[in-house]
């Protein structure tokens, strides 16, 4: 995955708090993912509007767009496509770009409107609307803030752990799930998943199978978006590697010897990389209904 040369980053799409300190709160322990929780949201009072299916890609128009709040770095290095080429804090920043710019579009050809939302870099915790989260949680969306957070040495555990390449799509497929749950946020999907959060068939798995499969969506979509200059079949082979190593039962296997389904909460790695794979072949958000019938 390569950046267009002289695309225009818009980095008030990213708050910068890395190396920031909060204190007391949630203690960290080693600053490692825990593996339980890879690629989560918080179900925390879910306030969400109520939302019907969406359109296709619509024009889509150049602006800045964010909260502007980017202390740090990231501001003053990551301001075009050639920075997203050489930095993978940058190339998130471009990745967060090329997402919202799409749904913005999808959005607008369905009468609605998409509100953007900061991801914000951290190292060890964070406060959040969901409350105070470590790295530990690995990269989640808050509802409650509708914000996205992570920590970025998450890719690096996910490929020691895991021996998931951390690859440039790797993280644009993780950055991509995240928002999605932002879209689902918007429709009113994550308030009507309620207590159902367990299970193989549970709304919470039907979620999450969602965001992944609006992550290949996008994915089909992200060259039109002007930012990207090309995918190849090789990074989409990346998405689907993570979308495999991260599923309930590959984890379950690694963690504790056994599965067990009653427990999953983010479907199996054959589930995650068949709807990612739908989406990114389809290239219509309405192809991703997981809440009907069998998934």
């Amino acid at each position: 995955m390569r950046f267009r040369r002289g695309a225009r980053l818009d980095p008030s799409q990213v708050t910068d708090v890395r190396g920031r300190r909060l204190g007391g709160g949630l203690a960290v322990g080693g600053g490692g993912v825990g593996v339980a929780a890879l690629i989560v949201y918080l179900l925390i009072t879910l306030l969400s509007s109520n939302g019907g299916g969406l359109g296709q890609l619509a024009p889509l128009d150049d602006r800045s767009v964010g909260q502007g709040d980017t202390p740090g770095e990231v501001s003053q290095a990551c301001r075009t496509g050639e920075d997203a080429n050489e930095r993978q804090d940058c190339r998130i920043v471009g990745v967060v770009n090329s997402v919202q710019k799409f749904w913005d579009g999808v959005f607008e050809r369905s009468g609605k409107r998409y509100p953007y939302v900061d991801t914000v870099f951290f190292t060890d915790q964070v406060q959040t609307g969901c409350g105070v989260a470590s790295s530990q949680v690995g990269p989640f969306y808050c509802p409650n803030d509708k914000l996205v957070y992570i920590d970025l040495g998450f890719f690096d555990e996910l490929s020691s752990r895991f021996g998931v390449e951390n690859a440039p799509f790797t993280q644009a497929y993780v950055i991509a799930h995240e928002y999605g749950h932002h879209v689902q946020n918007q429709l009113g999907v994550l308030g009507r998943i309620g207590n159902d959060r367990q299970g193989p068939e549970s709304r919470a798995v039907r979620s999450e199978l969602q965001a992944d499969c609006y992550a290949g969506v996008w994915a089909a979509h992200a060259v039109e978006t002007g930012l990207i200059e090309d995918l190849t079949q090789a990074d989409i082979n990346q998405g689907l590697d993570a979308a495999s190593a991260i599923g309930d039962d590959r984890i379950q296997e690694q963690t504790q010897g056994q599965v067990d389904k009653e427990t999953w909460t983010h479907g199996s790695s054959e589930q995650r990389r068949r709807w990612f794979s739908r989406g990114y072949e389809n290239g219509r958000p309405a192809a991703c209904d997981t809440f009907s019938g069998a998934i």
